[in-house]
C-alpha cells in the first residue's frame, strides 16, 4: 500500500505484515501436524493457493524451535520444480552437520549412510519442511520416503513435511501413488469459514493506527463500511484474497476521495472471473499445463478452451472433465 493512502486512512502498515490469525481449527492442524511430525511420518498439509500454508509452517517450526525437541531443517531452494532428492539431502547436511569444514559425500551410497548416523548422532527427531511440494517430481517423493525408512532403520527419526496445492493431496491419493500416499498424513487446510468477518476486523485492526482514542470497531467504520466489509466477506475466502483486495479498495478509494470505503469503491476494482471456472483450477494447482497432463489434451487445446476459441463439441467434452477435477479438488 502506498504512503499516501496508509496516512489518508490512517494505517500504521501493510496488510501482510499484520501477523497470524489463528482459527479453532488452524490450532488443531498445528497440534495435529505437530503429533505426526514426532512419530517420524511424511506429512502434507494441502490448501489452495493464498490461503496461509506457508504462514502455517513458519507457526509449526516455531513452536517446534520453542520446544527444542525437534531439528527443523529446510530447503531454501527456489527453482521448485527442479528440486530433487539430492538437492533435499544436501539441504540435510547443510541444516544438520555440525563440523566448521563439513563436506558432504557425493556418491549415493556413502551419502546416505552418512546422513543416517549424522541424524542419530544428534539424538534429537529431524523434520525437513519442503513448501511448494506440489512441483516435486513422483520420483523425489518416494525417494524421500525411502529415506525416511533409511533414516529409521538407522534407529534415527526423520519426517518430512510437504505443503502444497490440492493437486499435491489428489497426486498423492491416485492408484499408481499408492506406495507413498498411503503412508501419508494429509491435512487440508481450508478457508475462514464462518470466521471471515472476524478475521476482517481482526486484520483491519492490526494495522489501523491506535493513536485516536476512538474504540476499534469505530476506527474500522472510520475507513471502511460495515456493508463493505461484509460483501468481502462473501466475495473473498483466502488471507491473500483479502490483502490484496483490500490493498486495492483503499488505493482506489484514495483516488476518489472516498472515505469510508463503500461496497461501489470495492466492486469498481473486483476481479469479474475470480469465480470463474479457470481461477479455481489455477489456485488448486492446475494451470494450463498441468490441465493437458490430467485430461490427456494438447496444450493448444487447453489454451483455446480458456480463450472460447474451441469446438463446441470438444469444449463441452473437456468443460464436463475440468469441472470433474475441480469438484475432486476440493473434496
Amino acid at each position: 500500500m502506498l504512503s499516501d493512502v496508509r496516512s489518508y486512512y490512517g494505517f500504521t502498515k501493510d496488510f501482510g505484515q499484520a501477523g497470524y490469525f489463528e482459527t479453532g481449527p488452524s490450532q488443531q492442524i498445528v497440534k495435529e501436524l505437530s503429533h505426526e511430525i514426532r512419530a517420524g511420518k511424511l506429512v502434507t498439509l494441502s490448501g489452495i493457493v493464498g490461503c496461509g500454508k506457508t504462514t502455517m509452517l513458519r507457526r509449526i517450526q516455531e513452536t517446534l524451535a520453542q520446544d527444542k525437541e525437534i531439528l527443523v531443517s529446510k530447503s531454501l531452494s527456489v527453482e521448485k520444480s527442479q528440486l530433487s532428492l539430492p538437492v533435499l539431502i544436501n539441504a540435510l547436511f547443510y541444516d544438520l552437520a555440525i563440523e566448521k569444514d563439513f563436506k558432504i559425500p557425493t556418491q549415493p551410497e556413502k551419502r546416505e549412510r552418512v546422513l543416517r548416523d549424522l541424524i542419530r548422532k544428534r539424538q534429537k527427531p529431524i523434520a525437513l519442511f519442503i513448501d511448494d511440494a506440489h512441483d516435486l517430481h513422483a520420483k523425489t517423493l518416494v525417494g524421500l520416503k525411502r529415506l525416511i525408512e533409511v533414516v529409521r532403520d538407522g534407529n534415527g527419526t526423520l519426517s518430512v513435511v510437504l505443503a502444497g496445492h490440492p493437486k499435491l493431496k489428489n497426486d498423492l491419493r491416485r492408484p499408481t501413488m499408492e506406495e507413498i500416499g498411503s503412508r501419508a498424513a494429509i491435512f487440508d487446510l481450508e478457508g475462514f469459514g464462518g470466521e471471515k468477518l472476524s478475521y476482517l476486523k481482526w486484520l483491519l485492526a492490526q494495522c489501523l493506527s491506535t493513536k485516536a482514542k476512538a474504540e476499534t470497531a469505530d476506527r474500522i467504520e472510520a475507513v471502511i463500511t460495515d456493508e463493505a466489509i461484509v460483501f468481502l466477506s462473501g466475495k473473498l475466502s483466502t488471507p491473500l484474497q483479502f490483502e490484496t483486495y483490500l490493498t486495492r479498495s483503499f488505493e482506489e478509494g484514495y483516488k476518489v476521495g472516498q472515505k469510508p470505503v463503500t461496497v461501489e469503491v470495492i466492486t469498481s476494482i473486483l476481479a469479474k472471473d475470480i469465480d470463474e471456472l479457470e481461477p479455481r483450477l489455477t489456485r488448486h494447482g492446475y494451470n494450463a499445463k498441468v490441465l493437458a497432463e490430467v485430461l490427456n489434451a494438447k496444450p493448444r487445446e487447453i489454451r483455446a478452451l480458456l480463450r472460447g476459441q474451441l469446438a463446441p463439441g470438444r469444449a463441452q467434452e473437456l468443460q464436463h472433465e475440468m469441472l470433474a477435477v475441480d469438484r475432486k479438488s476440493v473434496v
